[in-house]
């Protein structure tokens, strides 16, 4: 294979288009047989879902993101990223670049049903699905191909059926490990398939800058870069002992071992989440205390009524306070028992928030956030003597089941709803 061709895109099979699936000769299917880990990514998913949802934005750009002065873009669709759009861009520039886009606020609701109904196509291949976000997956097809072939047919099978089931295209990766399988599904998009063979990793890693390593952020490549390393066959060409003495033991280790394209993780069918969390940014500075704690109360609401919904509870509560120079202040409590009530949540937030000792500084956004999650099946809770059996979890569960049947804002905290009322 050709440097030419990698640069391409093309690594065996390589990449396909929705135009079909071209015959693979028998030697590839032997040379691609050890490539078990499949990376699944839909490509600009939120967009994609948006348009699904109102086919009247056909052919024109889609942005998605936060609507006011601060909002950011969430996702943008190929057409907008020709403009020069990108996530995580300030939503005011976006609009700049790309003035005819069609905005649309996030819907975390529609995200998640049609999250759930691709992963459903995954575990439909194979129940070795681990979950990174909404839109990506890693799959071990190693047990699958008895039963429908070889890992590139496995791949062929699950970007048909996302296709024509879900009517969105996806990118895939298949490599021997998670970390190539991950660049190729991000070399070949939009709606592309690229198998790295083993005896190939080599010649697709070392081409690529050094930021496509994971784990290497703006201040290691500036590191690497200072050191003459801009490429990942650079820093393959550096002993392991001298990135361990630049960057530590552990990253060190980790930057010798990616670039050699070894990667010993395995792939974790459903793995849960490590924390549940929501923040918000304000669209003005914020220092009143008041308002920062009734912000403190919904998103601790919010947050648990995701974790009830997940079937998990969490013993640490975290809160982030941004100051309006962007600077980050995080504190954290551990509780005695788990939870999944946003009354306890709260009061942990506020404690936080109080010991913080930024009751009156200026506030960019705040942020609550619950780690430390087990199911809540796993949980034993020790009831206090003087503790009712019916309380606030009790009274929590009802308020989500009349959330389900009537929608978010049908019932909500006397506080919240008193701040409504004044904004109006």
């Amino acid at each position: 294979m050709s440097r030419r061709q990698l640069e391409r895109g093309q690594a065996l099979r390589g990449m396909m288009g929705p135009g079909g699936v071209e015959p693979l000769p028998e030697e590839d299917t032997a040379a691609t047989a050890d490539c078990t880990v499949l990376h699944i990514d839909m490509d600009a998913f939120f967009a994609g879902v948006e348009r699904l949802e109102h086919p009247e934005t056909r052919g024109k750009p889609i942005i998605v993101g936060g609507t006011g002065p601060r909002g950011v873009v969430s996702s943008a669709d190929y057409i907008a990223r020709s403009y020069g759009v990108h996530s995580a861009m300030p939503m005011v520039r976006a609009l700049r670049l790309c003035p005819d886009a069609v905005v649309f606020p996030p819907d975390g609701a529609a995200y998640r049903r049609v999250s759930e109904a691709v992963m459903d196509i995954l575990l439909s291949v194979t129940p070795e699905v681990e979950p990174v976000s909404l839109d990506e997956a890693y799959l071990d097809v190693s047990g699958a191909h008895r039963r429908l072939g070889s890992p590139v047919r496995i791949a062929e099978l699950i970007r048909r059926r996302v296709r024509e089931e879900q009517n969105l295209t996806c990118s895939v990766g298949a490599a021997a490990t998670k970390f190539v399988a991950k660049l190729a599904s991000t070399r070949c998009k939009p709606d592309g398939l690229l198998v790295v063979p083993t005896d190939q990793v080599t010649a697709f890693l070392h081409p690529l800058p050094v930021g496509s390593l994971s784990g290497v952020g703006d201040k290691t490549e500036q590191t690497l870069t200072r050191l003459g390393l801009r490429t990942v066959g650079d820093v393959a060409r550096v002993s392991a002992a001298t990135l361990r003495s630049e960057f530590g033991s552990a990253l060190g280790e980790r930057l010798a071992a990616l670039a050699q394209g070894r990667d010993e993780r395995r792939v974790v069918p459903s793995a849960p989440d490590k924390s549940i969390g929501a923040e918000e940014t304000f669209p003005r500075d914020v220092d009143d205390p008041a308002a920062i704690r009734r912000e403190l109360l919904r998103l601790a609401e919010k947050v648990a009524r995701r974790m009830r919904a997940a079937g998990q509870v969490g013993r640490t509560v975290v809160v982030k306070l941004r100051r309006a120079d962007f600077t980050t202040v995080t504190r954290s409590r551990t509780l005695a028992e788990p939870t999944d009530v946003a009354h306890e949540i709260n009061a942990a937030a506020r404690e936080l928030y109080a010991a913080a000792g930024m009751e009156r500084v200026r506030l960019r956004l705040v942020g609550v956030r619950v780690e430390g999650l087990a199911p809540v099946s796993e949980a034993h809770r020790q009831l206090s003597l003087d503790e009712p059996e019916t309380g606030w979890r009790e009274a929590e569960r009802a308020m989500d089941a009349v959330t389900r049947r009537f929608g978010a804002d049908a019932i909500r905290p006397a506080a919240l709803a008193k701040r409504e009322e004044n904004d109006v």
